[in-house]
């Protein structure tokens, strides 16, 4: 057996079917295989439940709305990431325009004993989303796409457009500054 024969591609259904054009069956894969996942991802851009889910769906069918125009050239879950981040972005963006929303601390649970944890979780998450906002857009996209979404350096270039070393610079710059953020907090 030569070296081709070692070399054994996974088939992935979901770049079959958008490239057999097939393209609703590919995005209900892409929902079974990777709604959580971008669901967590713009969880980390929002920070509301309610809107990340909303971006979920806008993410699934501006994929299906594309489908006809994959081109193949990366991973299957950069190319809906990359869907995801602008999404998201755009939502960030008219977010931005209006009046910021008052969030309110919520009355107390039906079991006190757990509120002091909640309430710290509540402020970490808060912390968090602040200092995520303070990052530079490009180094927001990097250190999300690689932690909540969990790609590699590469597909995360490939779904920012740049490349593989250039997704790292920006993640190590991000997390450098989260880390400086987050402790002077």
């Amino acid at each position: 057996m030569g070296a081709e024969a070692a070399v054994v591609q996974e088939s992935d259904p979901v770049r079959e079917a958008l490239e057999a054009g097939d393209a609703r069956a590919a995005i209900a894969l892409c929902a079974r295989q990777y709604g959580a996942s971008i669901g967590r991802l713009c969880m980390g851009w929002l920070g509301s439940q309610a809107e990340a889910e909303e971006a979920v769906q806008e993410t699934l069918l501006a994929a299906f709305d594309g489908a006809a125009h994959y081109r193949g050239e990366g991973s299957v879950p950069a190319w809906l990431y990359g869907i995801a981040r602008r999404v998201c972005a755009r939502r960030v963006e008219v977010r931005g325009r209006r009046e910021r929303q008052l969030r309110l601390v919520g009355s107390a649970p039906e079991h006190p004993d757990g509120a002091d944890e909640q309430l710290s979780a509540r402020r970490r998450g808060e912390r968090l989303r602040l200092a995520l906002e303070q990052l530079k857009p490009s180094e927001r996209d990097a250190v999300v796409l690689r932690f909540e979404g969990g790609l590699s350096f590469r597909e995360v270039g490939e779904s920012c457009g740049i490349d593989e070393a250039t997704a790292r610079k920006r993640v190590s710059r991000a997390l450098e500054k989260l880390r400086s953020t987050l402790v002077d907090a």
